[in-house]
């Protein structure tokens, strides 16, 4: 396995974080508990997670028993001891509405003192080491988050901060707040980011670079369309629908150029598209969220593709990206 920085700071992490937002919906606790194993197994110390993970979308047939679920899963395999918790470096979030009562959800200092707790409970642990915020909040203002995670780090419940799907100025935001206060500040943001999305090239990219903040990106083959949809498809192996179904056709041409270069270049598309976000500037790991072992599986051959220039520039003309702001739409 791989390793390197979580942002600016010391902490070392795989280049590959595991998902856990199918453990409990869709994954069976004693699969979830397989996958973990498995992941640490390949050497994946690094384990993401949310309080609200666990509730069923609608619509869609699973096992999850409600917001909080998932949490509960991981907790149940820590307490088997053994170094699982000592090996994991653990990320959940919090900002989700875990209730229908007012300030169960979002930043408000009461919410993180309240949601932190129940997810330390959950998890079984006494510390999380990467907080997240999951949205950013725009009814708290930054002093009172970051008084809130003073007293939680100073309590030694929270080791880092991150945030996840923050704009660009938002980071900015965020970091000018916790630099008055003398704080560390986010250490990482965690957006959707892969070939057919590339909006944050345009400012969160290049945010995160000059403030150390790492990537995770989420999503990283768009709800299966870069994991080789076309040939499945062919293959009578996976059939989509709904708004899946709609992306994939009105870019069609797209992805069929993109399993042909992926078949020229003797990989799996899925495996070129995670090796792709690899190969890109402040991406610490991508997220890679199994439903069953086998997907796990296959996201680790991606460590051992190496993409270079000119893969990289084709991969580019069939998805084009964004320059940064504001050269992308100004002179």
């Amino acid at each position: 396995m791989q390793f390197t920085h979580l942002g600016r700071s010391g902490l070392s992490v795989s280049r590959l974080c595991l998902g856990t937002m199918n453990f409990g919906p869709l994954t069976s606790e004693d699969d979830s508990h397989k996958i973990m194993e498995s992941a640490h197994g390949y050497g994946i110390n690094f384990f993401d997670t949310a309080n609200a993970y666990g509730l069923r979308s609608a619509g869609v047939s699973g096992l999850g028993e409600g917001r909080g679920h998932t949490e509960s899963i991981i907790g149940r395999w820590f307490a088997q001891g053994g170094g699982r918790r000592e090996r994991t470096v653990l990320a959940t979030k919090v900002y989700g509405a875990m209730g229908e009562w007012p300030n169960e959800g979002k930043l408000s200092a009461l919410n993180i003192r309240r949601a932190l707790d129940a997810s330390l409970s959950r998890l079984q642990t006494d510390y999380i080491d990467l907080y997240q915020f999951h949205h950013v909040d725009r009814d708290t203002p930054w002093d009172e988050i970051w008084q809130a995670v003073d007293v939680a780090v100073t309590a030694g419940k929270i080791l880092y901060v991150g945030s996840s799907n923050f704009a660009g100025w938002h980071i900015a935001q965020a970091q000018a707040a916790a630099a008055q206060r003398g704080t560390f500040g986010l250490v990482s943001e965690q957006p959707i980011y892969n070939l057919l999305t590339r909006e944050i090239e345009l400012e969160v990219l290049p945010a995160a670079q000059h403030y150390g903040v790492g990537l995770l990106p989420w999503s990283p083959l768009q709800s299966g369309l870069l994991g080789g949809v076309l040939r499945k498809e062919r293959e009578g192996r996976r059939r989509l629908e709904g708004r899946a179904a709609q992306s994939l056709e009105a870019r069609r041409p797209q992805i069929e150029a993109y399993e042909d270069f992926a078949a020229e270049l003797g990989h799996e598309p899925g495996d070129v598209a995670l090796a792709w976000l690899l190969h890109q500037p402040a991406v610490t790991a991508p997220i890679v969220g199994p439903r069953v072992q086998q997907h796990l599986d296959d996201a680790v051959r991606a460590l051992d593709v190496h993409l270079d220039d000119k893969a990289l520039a084709r991969l580019d003309e069939i998805f084009p990206g964004y320059r940064t702001a504001p050269e992308h739409f100004a002179w």
